[in-house]
């Protein structure tokens, strides 16, 4: 078993609002939460309309298969979301 988590951190410029701010974060529970090995969720900088962060736990049998789901996540990341993106970290956790 292979079990990974990948943290990303956003900077959301312009944001107005925590409403603003959920609804440009809302399409990445949606896309990535459907894949039946990651699980998805907010876990920091709620109360901050500036700031985000998400992390993403992926788990599967192969080394490979975990991080080919992580890599894929992270560029769609990277060309879909409506945010900068500022750091990502990614640890093993087995």
């Amino acid at each position: 078993m292979n079990v990974r988590l990948l943290t990303v951190s956003f900077h959301l410029s312009g944001c107005r609002s925590l409403k603003e701010k959920r609804q440009r974060l809302q399409g990445m529970r949606e896309r990535f939460g459907r894949a039946s090995n990651v699980a998805v969720c907010e876990s920091g900088y709620q109360d901050s309309r500036h700031r985000a962060q998400w992390c993403f736990v992926a788990t599967a049998s192969s080394g490979e298969v975990v991080e080919r789901a992580l890599g894929e996540i992270l560029r769609s990341i990277e060309t879909s979301v409506d945010a900068e993106l500022v750091d990502t970290q990614q640890e093993v956790l087995i």
